[in-house]
């Protein structure tokens, strides 16, 4: 987050109701828990992350901490979100439409560059994917929300020893997919 007020300062203006704090705040973490609940579970990304930032925002007054932590509290919230998802749809057996399915994206701005970049995030995000959910888990996490390996531990339930491992683990095998292509001058 670049604001121009310091995270303190916007998160007691956004526990007062300020527009501009809570709009700060969002920005900065709305898209990064979206991307990880794409990757996660693509169906429902945008139901969870709008879930997700009403628990953020009823919650504010209760939340201590840094802009740091902050990020992980927010990330927390979401993977709960995305843990009651696939607990209820375990309880009822339907299957969700595709995303590409209902949803067209339309660019704005710099149509060309909004295109090249969204291609290799996507691209990046669809290898992740194909990782073990765990593995995938916690690139995302580590990666998308900039998390160290002690804070997705906690929010995981898992060792940070454990979370280092999986990351190893995840990036070899990414390293082993990706293409060696020749240097030309």
């Amino acid at each position: 987050m670049i604001p121009q007020e310091p995270f303190e300062a916007i998160l007691a203006a956004a526990r007062t109701g300020a527009e501009w704090a809570l709009v700060e705040l969002y920005r900065d973490l709305h898209p990064r828990v979206l991307r990880y609940l794409r990757t996660m579970e693509p169906s429902e990304a945008e139901d969870l992350a709008s879930e997700a930032w009403i628990d953020v925002a009823a919650g504010l007054g209760r939340f201590e901490g840094d802009e740091r932590a902050f990020r992980s509290w927010g990330f927390t919230i979401a993977r709960r979100r995305l843990v009651d998802l696939r607990r209820q749809r375990g309880r009822r057996n339907t299957v969700p439409l595709p995303r590409e399915a209902i949803v067209e994206r339309a660019g704005t701005g710099n149509v060309e560059e909004e295109a090249m970049t969204e291609l290799g995030t996507e691209e990046a995000l669809a290898r992740i994917a194909t990782l073990p959910p765990d593995q995938a888990e916690v690139v995302l996490l580590r990666v998308l929300a900039g998390l160290d390996s002690g804070e997705v531990a906690r929010i995981l339930g898992k060792r940070p020893g454990a979370v280092r491992v999986l990351q190893h683990r995840a990036l070899r095998r990414l390293a082993g997919e990706i293409p060696r292509e020749s240097v030309t001058e």
